[in-house]
């Protein structure tokens, strides 16, 4: 692990290696619970909704990985750029085309709170 941080000093302060290492590792964690919920969730509702927060779910824990082989020094900068920057523009759209599948199928507008016909 010395030898793969100190691939990774050319960009990285090796005073904040660690606590770089502890925040994306936690991420990872993080986002692996995350994931699992939704797979969980995924897996009683079955729908397109749920499937692609699912599939977001699980880039993020490809995101946070890629992340941490970077700082170990198992994974190019390059690559680490490739994927990130790609997953950031896949997250982005999976999660507009769950919020256009979830709207309204007509263009009329929600009623305002306080507006009579919602009472």
């Amino acid at each position: 692990m010395v030898l793969a941080l100190s691939v990774a000093s050319e960009w990285l302060d090796p005073q904040l290696a660690p606590v770089l290492v502890c925040v994306i590792t936690l991420a990872a964690l993080g986002t692996t619970v995350l994931f699992v919920a939704g797979v969980v969730a995924y897996s009683r509702r079955r729908t397109l909704r749920y499937l692609l927060i699912t599939v977001v779910l699980g880039v993020l824990v490809v995101r946070s990985v890629t992340g941490l082989g970077t700082v170990l020094g198992l994974v190019p900068m390059t690559v680490h750029h490739l994927v990130e920057h790609g997953f950031d523009f896949l997250i982005a759209v999976l999660v507009l085309y769950a919020v256009y599948r979830s709207g309204p199928a007509t263009d009329t507008p929600a009623p305002e709170p306080g507006d009579s016909r919602n009472d």
